[in-house]
């Protein structure tokens, strides 16, 4: 049970809240620190490598059925699919598809300038978020797409359908996960591609962005018009982690300055929610999308 309601979205700014969702996540850490310091072994430290800022978040165990995450990038898990995984801890591996990247921040370019610095600090992002939900990673290698966007290469999607093949091999029985693509993004729409090429038959909804969250009206009707009634959509309940999947965005710094700026996710998590709003008047959703069986 929540000790007290979580701070909602203010009625003017569409991507801010007020600052008491900064104050709730002081509160929330405070807290923490003082289980650490009573002993919870529980309570685990991970840092921020962009910035090195420390934070605290209770560790998962995860149990049940193991699970293959197949996201494009290093923080794509985390913006659309985390709060299932804080939620619900199951046994992860996460597989990363487009791990050499030149994409960042200004500042943090301005810092680790170059492809090599720019995918080493996000990998070490990547390591630090998903410590606490104990998932192993695999790294594909892939160069991530860089605007202007044009449609995926055909033959580096054989080549990715190709290595996820081999990691399923390895890993074993699973059950898969992968984007919707509801976005456009290249490197999205391949990810969604391969993973069903490998049998993947569960998706999340991955419009959760940095900057445009919710995504474009034209985006979402074409999404609607290429997958028909084929996927059912199912939410899932974040509320009670919402502040440990804000942990987890703010370890990826070297994407978004200034870190309020991450409170966008949780926003789209706010207006996913609205279908359970009647029964609860203050909670926070991610959606996801199944095929069904044929």
């Amino acid at each position: 049970m929540r000790q007290r309601p979580l701070p909602t979205p203010d009625a003017i700014g569409v991507y801010t809240f007020p600052d008491d969702l900064a104050n709730a996540h002081r509160a929330h850490q405070d807290r923490l620190t003082a289980r650490r310091r009573a002993g919870d072994a529980t309570v685990m430290e991970v840092t921020a490598p962009y910035g090195g800022h420390p934070y605290l978040i209770e560790q998962r165990h995860p149990v049940g059925q193991p699970v293959v995450v197949i996201e494009p990038h290093h923080d794509d898990l985390v913006l659309s699919a985390s709060g299932l995984f804080l939620t619900r801890p199951r046994p992860l591996t996460v597989v990363t598809v487009f791990t050499r990247s030149t994409s960042a921040h200004r500042s943090a370019l301005a810092e680790h300038p170059g492809e090599e610095a720019v995918s080493t600090l996000r990998a070490g992002e990547s390591r630090q978020a998903l410590l606490p939900v104990g998932a192993d990673q695999r790294l594909l290698g892939y160069r991530d797409a860089t605007p202007p966007y044009r449609p995926y290469d055909p033959a580096v999607l054989k080549l990715v359908t190709a290595d996820l093949e081999r990691v399923l091999a390895e890993v074993g029985a699973a059950e898969l996960l992968a984007p919707v693509g509801v976005t456009r993004h290249p490197d999205h729409l391949l990810v969604h591609e391969a993973a069903r090429r490998v049998g993947c038959r569960w998706f999340w909804e991955d419009v959760a962005f940095w900057q445009t969250y919710g995504l474009s009206t034209d985006d979402r009707q074409l999404f609607q018009e290429r997958v028909g009634d084929s996927l059912v959509p199912e939410l899932v309940d974040i509320t009670s982690v919402l502040l440990d999947k804000l942990t987890l965005l703010y370890l990826h710094a070297s994407q978004l300055q200034p870190l309020h700026a991450m409170y966008r996710p949780l926003r789209h998590a706010w207006t996913t929610a609205a279908a359970l709003r009647p029964a609860d008047p203050v909670c926070f959703a991610e959606r996801f999308y199944r095929r069904e069986t044929q």
